[in-house]
């Protein structure tokens, strides 16, 4: 950051401060956990003499805390796992029933991001006819929001006594969750304007006056990959369009990133968990109240405290399998390089 013109170049010092922010905080954590390890003796010397047993029991809470804290941040180790995440929030079929799941999924991660201390930034929304969502887009913004939230992306499953059903018969629903890093500016993708179709509408939901009754909103669609993004948050259409693009630009870069990642898995002949649109979790509240993970095995009964946006333990619980599966993969990598012929 010394050297000359660095600060000239936005495009370039932008990264490298966000990086040096990531391990800044990382080496606060550390130096904050060798405090407490230095006071602990001290601690120890008190419960010995009988003294400060409630206080100590405070201590080692808070030190428990911060080492899994530490623990599930050395966990988000991958390229892209600092940066802010995009959500996109889809019903399945079923009309007003998934529609309205869509939408508790949507109330789930504003919930959840508002715990984490995140900054959140609604990007699209469409309303169903008569409740629920057709969309949402939504950027989550923080240390580390991608590296978290990248573990929901998939397709998520209600089952539940229908609020639209007459007969209050038993239906199951279903919604989709993508999740893609917000890439930077710099990042090479070729994007060709013959490939895109750009289409102008009026807003839908919230937004005043001005945000209804003009044509600000934009989608795009790129044809040669058929992946549509659209922005109608802002009142104008060029800043609609501008955060369009880049959404789109973290669509395609996510697809590359899965592309490569599933040549280097066939090419270690490791066996391939990601399907897209494969259920990862159901949601079940009658005739039980039930919510699992299918990745994991993680199952939770407290539903309304999942629902109400506390998914650290299914967050935390998906980054240990994943971890314990990349530890496997290079354990047999390490087996195959010794059993190779000289």
């Amino acid at each position: 950051m010394g050297s000359p013109g660095f600060w000239d170049d936005p495009a370039r010092s932008a990264p490298i401060l966000k990086r040096r922010r990531a391990v800044e905080r990382r080496v606060d954590m550390l130096k904050s956990l060798r405090r407490q390890a230095d006071d602990l003796e001290a601690w120890r010397e008190l419960t010995a003499e009988g003294e400060a047993d409630s206080e100590v029991v405070d201590f080692l809470d808070t030190l428990e805390r911060d080492l899994d804290k530490l623990e599930l941040q050395l966990m988000l180790s991958g390229e892209n796992d600092d940066h802010a995440a995009l959500m996109a929030i889809h019903p399945g079929a079923g009309g007003t029933e998934s529609q309205d799941w869509a939408e508790m999924l949507l109330r789930m991660y504003l919930r959840y991001a508002e715990k984490s201390g995140f900054e959140v930034e609604l990007l699209e929304r469409q309303d169903g006819e008569e409740a629920g969502i057709k969309s949402a887009t939504l950027a989550v913004r923080g240390p580390y929001a991608y590296g978290y939230l990248k573990s929901e992306a998939g397709v998520h499953r209600l089952v539940r006594i229908s609020p639209f059903d007459a007969q209050s018969r038993r239906h199951t629903s279903f919604a989709s969750v993508d999740v893609f890093p917000e890439v930077d500016d710099d990042v090479d993708i070729e994007i060709e304007d013959k490939d895109l179709r750009i289409d102008t509408y009026r807003s839908s939901g919230a937004g005043g006056q001005h945000v209804n009754k003009t044509e600000s909103a934009v989608r795009i669609t790129h044809l040669p990959t058929n992946i549509v993004v659209a922005c109608q948050n802002e009142r104008s259409q060029i800043k609609n369009r501008s955060t369009a693009m880049k959404m789109l630009r973290a669509r395609l870069y996510d697809l590359e990133m899965k592309k490569r990642e599933e040549e280097q898995a066939v090419r270690e002949g490791q066996k391939l968990d990601i399907a897209w649109g494969s259920q990862i979790r159901s949601y079940v509240l009658h005739p039980y109240r039930m919510i699992k993970d299918h990745r994991t095995g993680f199952e939770m009964g407290d539903t309304d405290r999942v629902l109400d946006g506390d998914l650290d333990p299914f967050i935390e619980a998906w980054l240990r399998s994943r971890m314990g599966e990349s530890a496997q993969a290079d354990a047999r990598a390490r087996e195959a390089a010794h059993t190779q012929p000289a």
